[in-house]
């Protein structure tokens, strides 16, 4: 039995460490274990042991490596230490470790961070999920082909029984996800997760959340950095016992995906740590953010000149409001397709369309900035000239390139990431 106290915060890289060496494959005859599998658990003294148990028995049955369960106490109150400690000294291969503190991401990080298996997973103690999935998920990981490997029950081929309640939040928050991050997995909050050491070992220093909203901020700063996650559907059936309680942890999401997005969009987050060496993900990462900056204020001053310009031309026809919208649209196809190319490297014809639909939606709001600047410009200076207007254009006209840029940032253009076959 070991004991932990308190979960020890591990401080982010102070110096440019080396690339993550290429993905392999792990040899054949493994002697020490190969997979440790956590099961994070708070005062659950009824489900614990049949879970413990249940799971053993199936690695010992299926799995064809040496492998490790670490059972993970987030502070129980109940006798969950007390079967924990039983179980680790009845099971071979079974160990347990408690947290002076609540929150699973809190206990992923630590029992992920002192393990020393090549493959981590973790899983609910309620077996939500099928237990024959487990192969399939973490052999990816094995074999060198991802990085990352994740149940989803929102794939195709998944088998999912559960409530219209939690269907609907489930699909919701993975959906707002998509809209706000425009991730590329398909369920973020399923209990059924696995990593490669060597990723987790650079991974987990980046991500802050210690509680429900860590798998998703994890897979996020993964999908950012370009590692690959493979998906896999499972059978699912929920567990009407969840004492999971839905509005502070939907709370807590979303003030976690400002967080993250707010970082993303900024560059503050180095997620050069996970580049892998050997041209793995040469090219896939976007360039640096003050690279970024240069060059989208160069193509913002050459199409802010291009918008002028048509507005200009077309104001005495046309009148100011159709003028600054018929300028503004020109000079924001244009700015797409200048960024797309020159400042987030994109290259080729995959995908332009949908760049192209999304620089839109950046330019309606461009275009409601300065259409509003004009309005309240012509409602408390009707006598204004054409020189006021073109100043009071321009100062919109900034607001809304700062907007655009972080818009393009981190929804237009965000880091490529690559995912399994399977995901939806």
């Amino acid at each position: 039995m070991r004991t932990v106290l308190r979960s020890v915060p591990i401080d982010r890289p102070t110096t440019e460490p080396s690339a993550l060496p290429r993905r392999a494959p792990l040899p054949a005859h493994h002697p020490d274990p190969v997979l440790d599998v956590v099961v994070p658990v708070y005062n659950e003294e009824n489900d614990l042991e049949p879970c413990v148990r249940r799971l053993h028995a199936h690695l010992c049955e299926t799995f064809p490596y040496p492998f490790h369960i670490t059972v993970a106490d987030n502070a129980s109150t109940d006798a969950t230490p007390r079967i924990a400690a039983r179980l680790a000294a009845e099971l071979p291969g079974t160990d347990w470790i408690r947290l002076a503190e609540k929150g699973r991401g809190r206990a992923l990080h630590t029992a992920w961070t002192r393990s020393r298996a090549p493959v981590l997973a973790y899983l609910d103690v309620d077996l939500s999920t099928d237990l024959a999935a487990l192969l399939p998920l973490v052999a990816p990981l094995i074999s060198g082909h991802s990085d990352i490997a994740i149940g989803t029950r929102l794939a195709r081929g998944s088998r999912v029984v559960r409530g219209p309640k939690r269907e609907i939040i489930s699909r919701c928050y993975n959906g707002l996800l998509r809209g706000t991050l425009a991730v590329g997995f398909s369920d973020a909050q399923c209990g059924f997760k696995a990593v490669r050491r060597d990723v987790a070992e650079r991974l987990l220093p980046l991500v802050e959340d210690r509680e429900w909203f860590f798998d998703t901020e994890l897979l996020v700063i993964a999908e950012r950095a370009g590692l690959r996650i493979h998906e896999v559907p499972v059978d699912w059936v929920d567990d009407p016992d969840s004492r999971v309680r839905i509005l502070s942890t939907a709370l807590a999401d979303l003030r976690g995906m400002a967080r993250i997005g707010r970082a993303l969009a900024c560059g503050r987050l180095p997620l050069s740590v996970l580049r892998r060496s050997g041209g793995d993900l040469a090219g896939e990462l976007p360039p640096g953010l003050a690279r970024q900056v240069v060059r989208f204020a160069a193509v913002g001053a050459a199409s802010t000149l291009c918008y002028l310009l048509l507005y200009t031309v077309l104001r005495p026809g046309t009148g100011a409001q159709a003028a600054n919208a018929l300028a503004l649209l020109a000079s924001a196809i244009a700015n797409t397709a200048a960024n797309r190319r020159l400042t987030f490297g994109v290259r080729g014809r995959g995908g332009a369309l949908r760049h192209h639909l999304k620089g839109l939606a950046a330019f309606l709001i461009g275009l409601a900035l300065t259409s509003g600047s004009l309005a309240l410009l012509h409602h408390t200076a009707p006598g204004a000239g054409h020189p006021v207007e073109l100043m009071a254009l321009v100062v919109a006209n900034l607001a809304a390139t700062l907007l655009r840029f972080l818009l393009f940032r981190a929804w237009v253009f965000p880091a490529r990431r690559t995912t399994g076959p399977s995901a939806a």
